[in-house]
């Protein structure tokens, strides 16, 4: 099976997962191989979820027989038909051989991806094409080559896009659609008092709704584009409609939308000239734990147990695709929490991937409380101080905040319950992206050390919790800016 140039490897036959050749883990579709018919996979965890991928790198994946060296592999041009967005995850290849084509699927989302049609509601819409291509090699060849044939045409079939052969009316052509470009940068006044180029900002049009809407939106198509270092984008082949224009940028926290919407129609190109996107922002930075990327992956995930491992996944940039690393929590911290000191610890050493509930010794599980100690000086006790925190996923999960009292009855902020991702569960470090803007009374500071504690409190299954992309503690507003 291949689907990256990094994620390629021998899989299991389906026999392997049968009983007596596996035993299921904790859940059906993770299992460890104890009797293989290859026993080179003996002792390896086989789990559908680690060979999951993301929207925008969902362009080819599939299959390679050695002997004789054929090539099966399913190539998506374009994500415009996919639901979620560029970032949304999707299953690709498995044990089986199965390749899989996914449009449409909760996965990494939860129920906001299941599309809802009303009584008397008229829905249509064009899913693919996709393209099976199917290569071969001389047997004295290297048969990997037929990998690298693949990409070479997938980038064929992505300059093809979209395709002139399809009959339907309802798959609208080149001449039918329409394009759009321009410039987005970036004003944030404590970081620099110049406008800063949105460099690989993710922009995208989408059905219209509130900024951020796009991550849940699942009935209709998008259109997406990375742009440049100096955040030119151009968005090609749209098919006509209103939509909004969405983005946002890695190093930057929240969701932009353009005020306007953009009307699509057939041969237009539109130039909308500089965007600037101001990202939320009330005082300076005090500090910041991780990377406001929508991803934990600049996190500390732990090695795995060795009883449960994929060889594939070990000194891997995907290392947290890996079966139970959650477990691996209460190992790390078998009595006490996880205590971050800002200024001494590193949160890619020091902040665990997940806060998932704790297993305690009679195997029931209990909340989690994590603290965030700092130093500050000269607080301003009639001020205001603003707490960013960015999470990556959550599944079931709630996220209380409380400040120099871990006792406090009512926390300062709560979350409610949200998410379901299960993102955990499915080996992914990210799913839908929440921003939560905690106003903290000054009052309730200190000079010297203070401490702000993180409880998730939800513990009916090991797979609840929450993955932070990123947190920053903002002091009070400066005169003049």
């Amino acid at each position: 099976m291949a689907m990256a140039d990094n994620r390629r490897r021998i899989l299991p036959y389906p026999e392997d997962r049968l009983p007596g050749r596996c035993q299921t883990l904790g859940y059906a579709e993770a299992v460890l191989l104890t009797n293989p018919k290859d026993p080179q996979l003996q002792g390896e965890v086989d789990d559908k979820y680690q060979y999951s991928c993301a929207n925008m790198d969902n362009r080819v994946h599939g299959w390679i027989s050695f002997n004789p060296p054929v090539g099966f592999w399913q190539i998506t041009p374009s994500d415009e038909f996919r639901s979620g967005g560029p970032l949304k995850q999707n299953l690709t290849s498995h044990v089986g051989p199965t390749t899989l084509a996914m449009f449409l699927s909760s996965h990494y989302a939860g129920q906001d991806l299941v599309p809802k049609i009303r009584g008397g509601e008229s829905w249509k819409k064009v899913f693919g094409p996709v393209y099976i291509y199917l290569n071969s090699a001389a047997v004295s060849d290297d048969p990997l080559w037929l990998w690298e044939d693949a990409k070479i045409q997938m980038m064929n079939e992505v300059q093809s896009w979209p395709y002139y052969f399809p009959a339907s009316e309802d798959f609208l052509k080149s001449d039918q659609r329409g394009n759009i470009s321009g410039r987005l940068l970036v004003l944030d006044k404590y970081i620099c008092t110049d406008l800063i180029s949105a460099n690989g900002a993710y922009v995208g049009l989408a059905p219209p709704g509130d900024a951020g809407s796009w991550q849940r939106e699942c009935k209709d198509y998008q259109f997406w584009t990375r742009a440049d270092e100096n955040g030119f984008f151009t968005i090609r082949n749209v098919r006509p409609g209103d939509y909004n224009l969405f983005a946002w940028v890695p190093g930057f926290v929240g969701d932009y939308k353009f005020v306007d919407f953009m009307k699509i129609t057939p041969g237009s190109y539109t130039e909308l000239g500089e965007l600037v996107y101001e990202p939320p922002r009330d005082g300076p930075t005090l500090w910041e734990i991780g990377i406001p990327d929508r991803s934990a992956a600049e996190f500390y995930a732990p090695d795995p147990n060795p009883q449960y491992m994929n060889r594939l996944f070990i000194n891997h940039p995907d290392r947290f695709r890996q079966y139970g690393l959650w477990d691996r929590y209460t190992e790390l911290y078998p009595a006490t929490d996880l205590v971050y000191t800002v200024g001494v610890n590193d949160y890619r050493k020091d902040w665990f991937y997940a806060q998932a509930p704790r297993k305690k010794e009679d195997n029931t599980l209990q909340g989690t409380t994590w603290q965030i100690k700092f130093e500050l000086s000269g607080v301003v006790r009639g001020s205001t101080y603003k707490l960013r925190v960015a999470i990556a996923s959550a599944t079931l999960a709630e996220l209380q905040v409380r400040v120099n009292d871990p006792n406090a009855g009512r926390p300062l902020f709560t979350s409610g319950l949200i998410g379901r991702d299960n993102s955990i569960a499915r080996l992914g470090i990210h799913g839908i992206y929440w921003l939560y803007n905690v106003s903290i009374p000054g009052s309730l500071l200190i000079d010297g050390t203070n401490t702000i504690y993180f409880t998730q409190p939800r513990c009916t299954s090991p797979f609840q919790g929450i993955m932070y992309d990123y947190i920053r503690l903002e002091g009070p507003p400066c005169e003049g800016i």
